[in-house]
């Protein structure tokens, strides 16, 4: 298979996969391998390739942040763990938790303080890798 057909088939995977979580950085990624692959077409070599790859990837990338932020977007999250219920392994001095969910433990802390701290509670928000915990489903889960 030449060479261009492979940046174009790995941007088409990203692309699609874009379609599923509508973030933009996916997107970003998939444009700067169409113009690898493009390179590629052109008779460019391998390192010509990665470079243009590369370069664009990070400026569309940056690109990308910029206008969602300009737009005032919400960080991207994975939509699935938002309302899903997870079980409290225990409770930390500090008033955050160690939870069970998708097979592993994760740091928990309360939305607010006016939450109960529960053994079974539901995702509301994440920050980073920790989940933010409530008592109460979020409203706009389906």
């Amino acid at each position: 298979m030449t060479g261009y057909w492979l940046w174009w088939i790995a941007a088409a995977v990203l692309i699609g996969a874009e379609l599923l979580i509508g973030t933009f950085y996916l997107l970003a990624v998939g444009l700067a391998m169409v113009f690898g692959g493009l390179a590629a077409w052109l008779g460019a070599g391998a390192a010509l390739q990665f470079v243009v790859a590369g370069v664009l990837g990070i400026a569309l990338t940056i690109a990308a942040h910029r206008w969602r932020m300009r737009r005032g977007l919400p960080p991207a999250q994975p939509p699935f763990d938002i309302g899903q219920i997870v079980r409290v392994e225990h409770w930390n001095p500090d008033g955050t938790a160690r939870v069970a969910h998708r097979g592993s433990t994760w740091d928990g802390e309360l939305e607010s303080t006016a939450v109960p701290r529960a053994e079974t509670l539901y995702i509301v928000a994440m920050r980073g890798s920790v989940l933010v915990l409530s008592d109460r489903r979020p409203a706009d889960v389906a």
